[in-house]
């Protein structure tokens, strides 16, 4: 009796190596899951009320809430793994306009908090996150340490593809 494996499931069969080719399927995976969730966090942005955030926006004005300590650039660029701080940058002085975080300036530093209106927003996200995300994933039955593991693998596996970015800007 022959056992038949199925063909993984790529975007770029190009790309699949012989020698690894569930490396492309988890990246097909990686990349699908990745655009589902940026579109989800504007979609939870436009239902908690606010329509003008990008998904960079609206993961700065959370990082920003984050533990409610005020956070400058650097903070939130190492926070979120981000290399472009003029994207982040921007993202800040769109933020301080639209009035949903605040900035004080310490010595050469500018430090941004959460405004009166970014709580209330993180608020209202939080709260249809809870009705549309968060009851959808009970219908999984995941338990919270296997998600913990998911989320544990996905933190090692961005140092993986960080070390083979760096090796790879050496070429």
């Amino acid at each position: 009796m022959s056992h038949k494996t199925s063909p993984v499931i790529v975007s770029s069969s190009h790309l699949v190596s012989s020698s690894c080719p569930q490396l492309s399927e988890f990246e097909y995976g990686l990349t699908m899951m990745n655009n589902a969730f940026l579109r989800w966090m504007q979609h939870c942005s436009q239902a908690a009320g606010v329509t003008e955030l990008s998904s960079l926006d609206i993961q700065v004005v959370h990082n920003v809430a984050h533990r409610d300590r005020a956070k400058k650039l650097a903070d939130i660029c190492f926070s979120l793994n981000l290399e472009d701080s003029h994207n982040v940058a921007y993202s800040l002085r769109k933020l301080v306009k639209l009035a949903m975080i605040t900035s004080t300036k310490k010595g050469k530093e500018t430090f941004y908090k959460p405004s009166e209106q970014g709580w209330q927003f993180c608020e209202r996200y939080k709260a249809v996150r809870e009705q549309c995300l968060i009851d959808s994933l009970k219908d999984l039955n995941l338990t919270e340490q296997q998600l913990s593991e998911m989320a544990s693998a996905l933190r090692v596996l961005s140092g993986f593809y960080d070390q083979s970015s760096r090796s790879a800007a050496s070429l």
